[in-house]
């Protein structure tokens, strides 16, 4: 265990499901949370990890030992869009952060602590413990529940009591989350710029949708359950993006009946993370819950043309490959750690998909092209 600071004045438990149990000492806000405990093995880019949509109902466990050591951004900026920068959303959206050592902040751009950013946000950590065996044991076992208590470090709480909180929360698969992620209104970014692109919003991240504005495209950003307009303002609907977002895409039924609609599915089409998998259940494919999933920065995707990408990754389901048979969509990428589908297409070229996210760039640019061909089709280009 890392050493703690001087006289620290908060305790921190999590307990998993399983009834493994971790001690440490807490930071961020002093309170109890339940979620789905997964591991991200990113280096960098925690404000932006906190700040996913993705991550809804989750507790976020950190591989990189020591976090906190750069600050967070200052809070309340926004680029000329209105879109939050330096975060993937407004607010934290994690349930929890699980994380070995914290370091003292030192930044020329840092607007605040990680720690007191968390407890402003409501949002409980714990530090001081064996992230490595934690993540050993979830790769071992698979993703579980977990509680996450921070108080006073002289009042441990007890695994009775932490096991009754975990008993009364929800189960993360049956939990949907779009009336906390997605817009309740639609929303026109860049209204004199180019073609517009219609966003179903199940939860996306904001630096998607300014890989889009920064190509010169108008955004048509709406709830996850509306209907895609032919039209909006007098302006046609060039294209449409069907983005990131937590939970079973199962759930998202209305979704998924939008996206089988005529003249929704006519439309230029890029899919995703979530959106890839909704894409394809739409067609009739079928999705399935990793034992793990794939969160972290360098995620190595082949594709079938014989090109290498490193993408960055957030996700725990993923596309059944043989269900896409009577789906009129192909294989167009793969992940050569565990053989899933990273990414379909169909044979008109109008349907792309990607699991992995062509904006989170932490270093390597090449899947922008995603962004760059979509744009092409809502111009009415071919390619």
């Amino acid at each position: 265990m890392p050493p703690a600071p001087e006289a620290p004045e908060l305790g921190a438990t999590l307990l998993l499901e399983d009834g493994t149990r971790f001690d440490g000492f807490g930071f961020g806000a002093r309170t109890s949370s339940v979620g789905e405990v997964v591991f991200n093995t990113g280096m960098v880019g925690y404000p932006e990890s906190l700040t996913d949509p993705s991550y809804r109902g989750q507790i976020l466990t950190f591989t990189y030992p020591l976090l906190g050591n750069y600050g967070v951004p200052p809070r309340g900026r926004r680029d000329g869009f209105g879109l939050p920068v330096g975060f993937e959303a407004d607010s934290v959206q994690v349930r929890g952060m699980v994380v070995r050592g914290l370091t003292k902040p030192s930044h020329w751009g840092m607007g605040g602590r990680l720690e007191e950013w968390l407890s402003e946000e409501g949002v409980p950590g714990i530090y001081g413990i064996d992230t490595r065996r934690l993540t050993e044991h979830l790769r071992s076992f698979g993703v579980v529940r977990g509680v996450l208590h921070v108080g006073p470090i002289d009042r441990t709480a007890s695994t009775e009591e932490l096991e009754r909180r975990l008993r009364e929360a929800p189960v993360y698969g049956k939990e949907n989350f779009m009336q906390e992620v997605s817009p309740n209104k639609p929303q026109l970014y860049a209204s004199n710029g180019g073609p517009v692109v219609a966003v179903l919003d199940c939860g996306i991240k904001v630096s998607i949708l300014r890989s889009l504005l920064d190509r010169g495209l108008s955004v048509l950003r709406l709830p996850y359950d509306h209907e895609v307009p032919e039209r909006w303002e007098g302006r046609k609907i060039a294209a449409l993006l069907v983005g990131n977002g937590p939970g079973d895409p199962e759930l998202l039924a209305p979704t998924i009946e939008e996206l089988r609609r005529p003249s929704t599915r006519a439309l230029p089409t890029l899919g995703i993370c979530l959106g890839h998998q909704l894409l394809a259940l739409a067609r009739g494919a079928s999705t399935y819950k990793l034992k793990y999933g794939h969160r972290g920065q360098n995620k190595t995707i082949c594709f079938t043309d014989g090109r290498a990408l490193i993408m960055s990754e957030n996700h725990g389901y993923a596309v059944d490959i043989p269900s896409l048979k009577d789906s009129g969509l192909v294989p167009w990428a793969t992940n050569p750690d565990d053989a899933t589908l990273e990414g379909f297409k169909d044979a008109r070229g109008r349907v792309l998909a990607l699991q992995g996210h062509p904006e989170g760039h932490p270093g390597p640019q090449e899947a922008g092209f995603v962004f760059d061909r979509l744009k092409k089709k809502a111009l009415g280009q071919a390619g």
